[in-house]
């Protein structure tokens, strides 16, 4: 069963991280395949709510964006160099593909053969000289061994095509020499005392024992095929190692990890038909021809605590989404069939998950219990926050219990482990909750950070405000602000970039100045977001 990424946004917080985490738990509980995963480095409160409950920090996903591994190409398709080219031609004919990656033993890549070199070779160049094993001789040939003294023959073809009185006199054998030759005895026993490389009989014709004798005595390889020497003639020169057909120039190779929309862009320019693949070693995976691409196997997505693209992970359009569980205002992203959605009007996505896992009657371990128990107390501030609901309330009385802790004295030490600004840049205060949304394609970035001393940040808001602009600039954002959250005020102090100052006037109706303090303002789903989405609609 093919794996599902399950996954929150970017900037990952608290209730993105667990309710992704727990939501793996019950998927697999239920016979999926499902593996949570993050999309950044996740803030303190997250590592200080999996450090005390035991869980394992899930992994980094930089993107999901078609690979070639995600495509039904050639899988195993390639041969060893010791293979005939006889081999190779037929393994492309059974296949239907016009070319076949050579590899030798190892599995290392040599080169890339094609029915294009095959038939310029046998047209154009008139082929002598054989190098091969003597089994792939008997192979091609449908021969069958008579005197073995050799596992590698390397020589130059005679074919006995004059008189053998003829023969005898006008040519001289060499050691080197492997000779195609019917049923002439005054040739062959000539040819067994020359102590030459190979004899190959064509058409079973008898060897006398004598010459058997002479052959084996002299290191001559005998060989007996049904075929004519007409034939034998022709087929030889297949017996080769197709390594023999490699040539000098080095195919362009792709690697399973390689993106599908950057071989296209040099398929664009090299316009092949095949490509070999191979991995990070050079070892020979298979053949991609590039009609292949069409067959695709995306990678399964479900996302958690958002649905906006932009807070999303890269390549999100070129991924199968089967799922969104969230309890935010419905966003950006679009899907190409039906999926399941699940949004409620909640505080916090863990309380989703919980109900997912009392509809399953799945029982819920004390450490995914806690998880979502510190989800829920994360996103509604311990359950002060405006957008926290019954809902929530129900979900954390259960929760709490399983888990084994005091719900309000366990939310405050979760909530202060995420307020220390101890080695933080301000950039990290910043991104420490930080989401991305647009409104008439004009992106806004809005970041909350928790604290119970606004000082230590009042005392370097010029540095924060300096820093806001720097982000705000560099992306085009109309608008990047920090809402500092005291939950204990009950407010949030404000700063933003100074080119928004008309977009903060406008959407608290009075004069705002860089760290005002704005009193109720706890919710960034309620009191921030709407508000200023607002403005930039009108």
């Amino acid at each position: 069963m093919k794996k599902t990424y399950i996954l929150g946004h970017k900037k990952p917080d608290t209730d993105s991280v667990v309710s992704a985490i727990a939501l793996s738990y019950l998927k697999n509980q239920l016979g999926d395949n499902t593996e949570a995963r993050v999309l950044g480095t996740i803030n303190q409160e997250a590592k200080f709510v999996l450090d005390f409950f035991g869980v394992k920090e899930p992994k980094y996903l930089n993107d999901v964006k078609l690979q070639l591994k995600d495509v039904n190409y050639h899988k195993g398709f390639y041969i060893e160099d010791s293979k005939s080219i006889y081999d190779g031609y037929q393994a492309m004919l059974g296949s239907e593909l016009t070319g076949i990656p050579v590899c030798k033993k190892d599995g290392q890549f040599l080169g890339l053969v094609t029915l294009k070199d095959l038939s310029y070779t046998f047209v154009n160049e008139n082929v002598e000289d054989l190098y091969t094993s003597y089994d792939n001789i008997l192979h091609v040939l449908k021969a069958e061994e008579v005197v073995r003294c050799s596992d590698e023959i390397i020589g130059k073809l005679i074919v006995a095509a004059y008189r053998s009185t003829t023969f005898l006199s006008s040519v001289k054998l060499e050691k080197n020499n492997i000779l195609i030759v019917g049923d002439r005895h005054s040739v062959i026993e000539y040819a067994v005392n020359s102590g030459i490389k190979c004899i190959i009989i064509s058409g079973n014709s008898i060897i006398k024992e004598e010459h058997i004798e002479i052959a084996r005595r002299n290191g001559v390889n005998v060989i007996r095929t049904p075929y004519d020497t007409y034939r034998v003639s022709r087929l030889i020169s297949l017996a080769n190692y197709i390594r023999m057909m490699i040539t000098l120039s080095r195919p362009i190779t792709f690697r399973d990890v390689d993106y599908v929309a950057d071989i296209l862009d040099i398929n664009h320019k090299q316009k092949h038909t095949n490509y070999p693949v191979v991995d990070r070693k050079n070892r020979c995976l298979g053949l991609l021809k590039i009609t292949d691409l069409s067959d695709k196997n995306p990678k399964r997505v479900i996302l958690v605590d958002h649905n906006e693209k932009l807070q999303s992970v890269e390549g999100l359009e070129e991924a199968d989404i089967l799922e969104i569980i969230d309890h935010h205002a419905v966003g950006s992203i679009t899907t190409n069939h039906p999926i399941n959605y699940r949004n409620m009007v909640v505080g916090s996505t863990s309380t989703i998950v919980y109900t997912l896992y009392k509809e399953a009657n799945v029982l819920i371990p004390r450490s995914m219990a806690g998880l979502m128990l510190s989800g829920i107390l994360s996103d509604t501030l311990i359950l002060k926050s405006p957008t926290t609901t019954e809902k929530d309330v129900e979900a954390v009385d259960e929760l709490s219990r399983v888990a084994g802790v005091e719900y309000y004295s366990y939310g405050m030490e979760l909530l202060k482990s995420g307020t220390s600004l101890e080695g933080l840049s301000k950039e990290d205060v910043l991104y420490h909750d930080y989401k991305l949304f647009t409104v008439n394609d004009r992106t806004i970035g809005i970041g909350q950070f928790f604290t119970m001393n606004f000082s230590d940040i009042e005392k370097e808001l010029e540095e924060y405000v300096m820093t806001l602009d720097r982000v705000a600039e560099g992306n085009n954002y109309q608008l990047v602000a920090l809402y500092v959250t005291d939950i204990i005020k009950d407010g949030s102090y404000v700063i933003y970039n100074r080119k928004a100052q008309n977009i903060m006037d406008l959407a608290y109706d009075r004069e705002v100045h860089e760290g005002m303090f704005i009193e109720g303002c706890v919710s960034r789903k309620k009191h921030v977001v709407p508000i200023i989405m607002q403005i930039l609609e009108s």
